[in-house]
């Protein structure tokens, strides 16, 4: 059913799939669920509504996530597929918050990321972000578009894996029940954070994956521990079998890997301030934006972002993605630069048996 995997060139074709959607408010996502609850029913009920009682925005959220706390948001009955994800939080629990996907009753999770990573927000919870699966709107709106489809069940929770209790957790998980082809891949996205070693100054964004499938996309959180240019390293896709030596795919430069150039700098060849942009399937939406630790110090930050839609990178066997960290030495040669990234990849795969 070609309706609930790419929806815009179908847009007008009728079928009999069924949208439903799971929120707060109709927590399981039935038919006719909606808007049931009354103030008092539970815990997560509003005194907001008291006066105006059942229909009138009783349920709109999750409260007191305690430290821990594990909350599933959605189990669902396939097939289907899940179509678009919004959800909301303080900013400051963006990225003490895991989420998981799970399926076809998997005991091991095909999703995993920390939340604000997983929407290309692991920041500080206030991206800006226009692209075409992936949009963070102020303050701190996260969508997803990637398609979930599934074939017996979907589920879907998340930690608080912080110290605090989160007060607040909004969010609609839409989707729909319809065929899906057995050819589908499922969704997968997989987090990793390291240092980089000056011996070795390469950080792996994707490995131990094997089976068939493709891969579409990349979002990284960079952090520098120099001044100076951070991103004259390659990305390499190393594609069924490449030697650790010979990638099949290999890149020009971090910037050119994200479609910028030149350091991502601006019309003034003397500024090496970076230009923040976003786009359908690239950007920087966030450019050098400033860290300062305990000491008072300063760090740059960068966040990224690469889909692979219109050039998924196709494999049968394996697949490792890896990112070298490189700047500049005042003699004109590399420097190897030991920084902090954070990455998240995300891929679709024939069978969702694959551990990272």
């Amino acid at each position: 059913m070609t309706d609930l995997l790419n929806p815009l060139a179908s847009l007008a074709q009728l079928t009999d799939a069924q949208t439903r959607s799971i929120s707060a408010e109709n927590p399981t996502g039935e038919k006719s669920g909606g808007a049931q609850a009354s103030p008092g029913d539970d815990e997560h009920c509003t005194d907001a509504a008291r006066t105006l009682g059942k229909g009138w925005k009783v349920r709109p959220c999750l409260k007191n996530i305690q430290p821990g706390q594990s909350v599933t948001l959605a189990d669902i009955a396939g097939p289907g597929a899940i179509q678009h994800i919004w959800c909301t939080v303080d900013v400051r629990f963006a990225q003490s918050i895991t989420i998981r996907a799970f399926y076809d009753d998997q005991d091991h999770p095909s999703i995993l990321a920390p939340l604000g990573s997983f929407f290309a927000n692991g920041l500080d919870g206030l991206a800006q972000i226009s692209s075409i699966p992936v949009a963070v709107n102020p303050r701190g709106g996260m969508n997803c578009y990637w398609p979930m489809p599934f074939h017996k069940r979907m589920r879907i929770e998340i930690t608080n894996d912080g110290s605090q209790t989160i007060p607040e957790f909004f969010f609609q998980i839409t989707y729909a029940i319809g065929n899906v082809p057995d050819d589908v891949g499922y969704l997968h996205a997989s987090y990793r954070c390291a240092q980089t070693d000056r011996a070795d100054p390469q950080h792996v964004i994707l490995d131990g994956v094997s089976g068939r499938g493709h891969y579409v996309g990349t979002y990284l959180v960079w952090t520098q521990h120099d001044p100076g240019w951070w991103g004259e390293g390659e990305v390499k896709f190393f594609i069924d079998g490449d030697p650790p030596d010979a990638p099949t795919i290999c890149g020009t430069g971090t910037e050119d890997y994200f479609g910028g150039a030149w350091g991502f700098t601006g019309a003034d060849p003397d500024d090496p301030t970076p230009v923040p942009y976003t786009s359908p399937f690239l950007g920087h939406p966030q450019a050098a934006s400033k860290l300062q630790d305990d000491d008072g110090r300063e760090t740059l930050q960068h966040a990224l972002y690469r889909w692979h839609i219109p050039d998924p990178i196709r494999f049968t066997k394996d697949l490792r993605v890896t990112i070298q960290a490189l700047g500049w030495q005042d003699d004109g040669t590399y420097l190897p630069l030991a920084d902090d990234i954070a990455s998240v990849a995300y891929w679709y795969q024939a069978h969702s048996d694959s551990r990272r």
